[in-house]
């Protein structure tokens, strides 16, 4: 299944992989590595996580404190964000 990632979800892997890095050399790497595989499972079953009351999927990171929101959208996944779990939920979701 096809995938297209918002730019503000690009922006917000940008910005945690740059922190991550200068956390410790390699982390930020590790992190992309992780968000990436994380789109792959989602776009091999993407139908598997229940869907939200807001409408949205969400598959949480396993290493970081990160979540995918996502949608399905006439046969392509559409990566809403990529956020944090501990700072202001649904956040991308407010006008």
């Amino acid at each position: 299944m096809q995938i297209t990632v918002l730019p503000e979800a690009e922006a917000e892997i940008s910005d945690a992989s740059l922190y991550y890095e200068g956390r410790v050399s390699g982390l930020g790497g590790t992190f992309e590595r992780e968000v990436h595989f994380v789109f792959t499972a989602i776009a091999s079953a993407p139908e598997i996580p229940r869907v939200r009351p807001r409408g949205y999927r969400r598959v949480n990171l396993k290493r970081f404190p990160y979540y995918v929101a996502y949608m399905l959208f006439e046969g392509t996944v559409i990566i809403l964000a990529v956020g944090h779990g501990a700072r202001r939920p649904e956040y991308w979701m407010t006008p």
